[in-house]
């Protein structure tokens, strides 16, 4: 089933995002090596694809898990959680209707 893990980033959090983008970045690709990523990608502060010192907000994260247990623990084990850039992660099922 799909799962959304969505995150809320602390506040002057860029640095610490920034140093842990390799291996947060690394277990993504692996959900995608995988056949199991739907989307993902980070939430910019301001309307902008590059939003430079702005920084993000957060991320947001699709993929394909065995069950909502199993998607909680991907999400804890997440880089970005380590290192203090999120601040809050929640995990709930999603059901894909578009694109079918």
């Amino acid at each position: 089933m799909l799962y959304m893990i969505i995150a809320q980033d602390n506040p002057n959090s860029l640095a610490l995002r920034l140093s842990g983008r390799a291996e947060h970045r690394a277990r993504l690709q692996l959900l995608q090596d995988q056949g199991r990523m739907k989307l993902s990608g980070p939430l910019p502060a301001i309307d902008s694809q590059d939003p430079g010192p702005a920084g993000y907000t957060g991320s947001l994260v699709v993929a394909d898990f065995s069950s909502l247990e199993e998607a909680k623990a991907w999400a804890a084990a997440d880089p970005y959680q380590a290192n203090g850039v999120y601040a809050a992660v929640e995990v709930k099922p999603f059901v894909q209707v578009f694109p079918s």
